[in-house]
């Protein structure tokens, strides 16, 4: 019965250090995004600058270009 209670706090511990670690990657990441989505600016884009007639060929609303 006296090594039942260690495995137990054995495990506890590791369920919380793996959540943290689990959530620590999750907000990461999702700040990693946010920060590449703020941060960078898209220059022009190789896009047809005429209406095509030709299936698949699409070109900017606006061009900025």
């Amino acid at each position: 019965m006296m090594n039942a209670a260690p495995t137990r706090t054995r495990r506890f511990h590791l369920l919380w250090i793996l959540t943290a670690a689990a959530m620590t990657v999750f907000v990461s990441a999702n700040a990693h995004l946010v920060y590449v989505a703020v941060s960078s600016e898209p220059g022009c884009v190789a896009h047809l600058k005429d209406k095509s007639g030709t299936p698949g060929g699409y070109r900017a609303a606006k061009s900025a270009c």
